[in-house]
């Protein structure tokens, strides 16, 4: 009776090992799910140090440790492809600890569906409750831009459109699609996007089983070769594809549902545009002036407005017809206070360099032949003609952003590649002088530069698109509105800045990236 006493007790100290050894295996391979980028937290300490020290980071709460299986293993992938731009941390409301945490943030997963709940914080305060699709490009998209717009795919109105991610998926539609296919290669950022997106997936509902119309973000430098295969040499581009094979664009960007229908119906190649007829050669009243005619032109005419433009420049443009409309009276009076010209400085550059003209338009007051005033006021008609009735100087020029003292890195097209080479993270607004949301970013991205003027691998730059051979470089750098904010990284293109346009946003922006680079080293020294 004994040795079977003996027995049941060595069975059941066996029985009780082996449930030991389960739970072990259980519990690691638990953990063996959750990528160690994913932070466990449990403590509250712990926690707000966190978010003190992380300007994007998305919480995971849980009910049990094992209520979040599916998210943790999403997770897990994401913060792979965040590294660097967002931390991802979970929190176990189930043991003790983590169930005191919960209770003091006042999280309570279990009220939720499948007990999981996920809120993103934002420079160290709550921002949000994630409530976009549980999808890894999704939530990538959101971490990378928690301010950010949906993407188009997840609009439900959108469910029409065919999304495309990579090439392989975009050689393989047009490989297998029978059906003629519309094709907007586009870019998250760009406005006329935006506003054509609602339009487009209109049209795809309305066609639906006769076209494919589909989309693909081709921004990221991955595309560059499909970019250049058919010719994507801006946002959107549309291009039309029968049977595999690409046919033509399509080129109405004013376009309604009805008319990308209609057009889809007897598709078309774009009409070659009529060349722009230069404002010299228009029937305006404006005296248009050469590098030869210029100053007998002043020696005749003793009082004389003198606008200096580039035919590309949107503002010069806006302002035609007002200056057309005043030179209609102000030039056909015999008693005129004055007479207006104008001088395309990109033609007849000597006398643009003559008056340093390095922004358009330029309106310049000229006297006797002497160059009296620089009128940035006078942009309309009623303003032109009310100013040559009594000419005065103009209220004193507000002080350039270039001439005022801070640690901002003013760079041009000459300088910009060689200079942002050499930093590890660079912030570059692009912006234009007259720009009242450039005005009001100035003093907070400064700030930011004045704080960060000792680290010499950091540069908060700023490049004035209206300067010179500037116009250019922007546009290379796909800068569409002012002001637009990029990031490089030695010198190459990163990403997009689109976070808070205060001195917060700006300053965490790169505390983030700073904080980043020390963890690397950190773990490094740790390896040695």
């Amino acid at each position: 009776m004994a040795s079977w006493t003996r027995h049941e007790r060595r069975m059941r100290d066996l029985e009780m090992y082996i449930l030991v050894l389960l739970l072990w295996v259980v519990s690691t391979l638990q953990a063996a799910k959750v990528s160690p980028l994913i932070e466990k937290v449990s403590d509250h300490k712990d926690f707000k140090k966190l978010l003190r020290t992380r300007t994007n980071v998305l919480v995971l709460y849980t009910k049990s440790g094992t209520s979040g299986d599916g998210q943790l293993k999403l997770l897990s992938d994401v913060a792979q492809t965040v590294k660097g731009q967002g931390t991802i941390a979970w929190v176990n409301c189930g043991d003790t600890e983590g169930r005191k945490l919960c209770k003091k943030v006042k999280v309570d997963p279990s009220s939720k569906k499948g007990g999981v709940v996920m809120l993103h914080y934002k420079d160290g305060t709550f921002h949000t409750e994630y409530g976009r699709p549980e999808t890894s490009k999704s939530m990538v998209a959101f971490l990378k831009d928690p301010t950010g717009a949906p993407l188009w795919e997840e609009n439900p109105e959108a469910k029409d459109i065919v999304h495309v991610e990579t090439e392989k998926d975009f050689r393989k539609l047009l490989k297998k699609e029978e059906r003629p296919i519309l094709m907007m290669f586009f870019a998250p950022w760009c406005g006329v996007c935006k506003r054509m997106q609602p339009v487009f997936q209109q049209a795809a509902t309305e066609t639906k089983g006769k076209y494919v119309l589909a989309g693909m973000n081709v921004h990221p430098a991955e595309f560059d070769g499909l970019k250049q295969e058919y010719t994507v040499k801006g946002y959107p581009t549309f291009c039309y594809f029968e049977k595999g094979k690409f046919q033509h664009h399509y080129e109405n960007y004013g376009a309604t549902a009805k008319d990308i229908a209609a057009w889809l119906k007897n598709p078309q190649p774009p009409q070659p545009k009529s060349p722009e007829v230069p404002w010299s050669e228009t029937d305006s009243a404006v005296f248009h002036l050469t590098d030869e005619t210029f100053d007998s032109f002043l020696e005749e005419h003793p009082s004389a407005l003198v606008m200096f433009y580039a035919p590309w420049c949107g503002h010069c443009k806006k302002m035609k017809p007002e200056y057309d409309e005043a030179a209609e009276i102000l030039n056909k009076d015999p008693d005129s206070p004055g007479v207006l010209a104008a001088m395309d400085t990109t033609i007849h550059k000597l006398v643009g360099e003559r008056f340093k003209i390095s922004g358009f338009p330029t309106v310049k007051y000229f006297e006797k032949g002497e160059d009296k005033y620089t009128l940035p006021q006078l942009r309309s008609k009623d303003k032109i003609i009310e100013w040559l009735q009594n000419p005065q100087a103009p209220p004193p020029p507000e002080q350039s952003w270039e001439d005022q003292p801070s640690s901002i890195s003013h760079l041009g097209a000459d300088d910009f590649r060689e200079a942002l080479k050499k930093k590890k993270h660079a912030l570059v607004m692009f912006y234009a002088p007259w720009c009242p949301h450039c005005k009001n970013a100035v003093p907070h991205f400064s700030t930011a530069a004045d704080l960060f003027k000792e680290d010499r691998k950091i540069a908060y730059a700023a490049v004035d698109c209206t300067k010179g051979q500037n116009h250019e470089l922007c546009k290379q750098e796909s800068v569409e509105g002012y002001p637009t904010f990029n990031y490089y990284n030695y010198g190459k293109f990163h990403d997009k800045y689109n976070g808070d346009r205060g001195e917060a946003g700006f300053i965490g922006f790169m505390r983030s990236l700073r904080g980043r680079d020390q963890e690397k080293v950190g773990k490094r020294k740790e390896e040695l």
